[in-house]
């Protein structure tokens, strides 16, 4: 029981964090904003992260609970290959409607410089697992291709989100991320889909 309210709290804090961000810009948000936005104490703030820097390799959490919610909304009768591209389509939404560019950028260079954790590599969170699960059904059903292991078409799927990701960065936005991810996406992962037989 404690374990979940700890969770919670955490994930308060960050959502709260996030929600502000975007909102108010990074370096316009206080760590005392922080904790009054998600009605938790400073105590639990510096439980959970150094300073407001330690906020930004969270965002893969947020990412991870967007993932966690889809995964209720999947429809059992859909093409694997169509979950995933929905999955896709979905978080691109997301991130273009609430995740601040310049936020995302510090992410992706926190992420190459960094010596700790590389969050967004992390195989133990919910985006990895939901994504074996898919491509694993997927070759079970006959959709996508047996020849290829599992971890691999994980390991491409997710690459050509990032890079994705990444380019939308480096132009600043200047195109919408959700739309060009669903014409790149099905071209990318397209050679996935099972053969006719």
């Amino acid at each position: 029981m404690a374990r979940k309210n700890t969770h919670n709290t955490k994930g308060k804090i960050i959502e709260a964090a996030w929600d502000l961000f975007y909102r108010q810009g990074y370096d316009d948000t206080t760590v005392e904003e922080i904790i009054a936005a998600s009605g938790s104490s400073r105590g639990s703030f510096y439980h959970y992260f150094e300073g407001k820097d330690a906020l930004l390799s969270s965002l893969s959490y947020l990412f991870d609970r967007k993932y966690e919610e889809l995964s209720s909304t999947l429809d059992p009768n859909m093409d694997r290959f169509d979950q995933l591209m929905y999955l896709n389509r979905e978080l691109f939404t997301m991130i273009e409607n609430s995740i601040s560019l310049d936020l995302l950028a510090r992410l992706y260079s926190s992420q190459l410089v960094t010596r700790g954790d590389k969050h967004l590599l992390d195989h133990n969170r919910i985006y990895y697992k939901l994504l074996r699960q898919i491509v694993l059904e997927g070759q079970q059903r006959g959709e996508l291709r047996e020849d290829l292991p599992v971890s691999e078409m994980v390991r491409v799927y997710a690459l050509c989100e990032r890079a994705l990701i990444y380019d939308w960065c480096l132009s600043e936005g200047d195109y919408s991320l959700q739309q060009y991810g669903r014409t790149m996406m099905p071209l990318f992962f397209g050679s996935f889909r099972a053969r006719p037989k």
